[in-house]
């Protein structure tokens, strides 16, 4: 099979005069229905990866394919409705979170990927709906952002990133670490039975194809990863 995506030999070095890298010639592949953990000591630049995969992050050398396509080929608001990052803690933003998954539904990029989904046959998720089943009540999606808990934030970012719809693949950083255990199993359920591979799974096309995770917890990583990536060894 081939890959869903591939980082080949990606190369960021710091701005700071050194010139010392924070990334060295990473490559790596991810494939449908994988669940890839990255791992590492703290500094050695797991989130720093995802956001390079995401084109958040400017890098120096490499490159980034998607189904055997680099995000310039997409363009780049458009890949990034396949390409997905979801932060560990989201940004402080201004409003609701009802408010800011509007705005993103009303992003030119994001009206043509749902456009897309309909001829495909796929349908978003109901955001609200997937949070609710995590333990977080409708009222919260009314209330400003920095009214919210860290836990209730990490799930609402992450129901609205699913809620999207029409991402390939899901790069997560730590998105249960505020999460007391029960919620963090609810959360970690729902994802991996998104997946294609799954053997009890959502409705077909309503997630994503693979997920990119980081985790510093190792028995978080022995339930949902299918292989790990240690950024550490490189």
């Amino acid at each position: 099979m081939a890959p869903l995506l591939e980082v080949r030999n990606l190369t960021l070095r710091r701005d700071d005069g050194s010139g010392s890298a924070i990334l060295s010639n990473i490559s790596l592949e991810v494939k449908e229905g994988e669940v890839v953990i990255i791992q590492g000591e703290s500094g050695c630049g797991k989130t720093t990866l995802l956001k390079c995969i995401a084109e958040l992050n400017v890098y120096q050398k490499g490159e980034v394919l998607l189904r055997g396509k680099s995000s310039r080929e997409y363009g780049i608001p458009n890949y990034r409705t396949r390409v997905q990052y979801v932060p560990q803690r989201p940004s402080l933003l201004p409003g609701t979170p009802l408010q800011f998954l509007e705005q993103a539904r009303g992003f030119s990029a994001r009206k043509t990927r749902c456009a897309e989904l309909k001829k495909e046959g796929r349908t978003e998720p109901d955001a609200l709906a997937l949070a609710e089943e995590w333990g977080v009540q409708r009222v919260l999606w009314t209330r400003e952002w920095g009214t919210l808990s860290g836990g209730e934030s990490q799930r609402i970012a992450l129901a609205i990133a699913l809620g999207l719809a029409g991402a390939d693949i899901l790069l997560l950083d730590e998105p249960t670490s505020a999460l007391d255990p029960e919620s963090a199993a609810a959360v970690e359920k729902t994802l991996v039975s998104m997946l294609p591979a799954a053997p009890i799974s959502a409705p077909k096309g309503t997630g994503p194809k693979a997920l990119l995770w980081i985790t510093h917890a190792p028995e978080q990583a022995q339930r949902v990863g299918t292989r790990t990536v240690d950024l550490t060894r490189h």
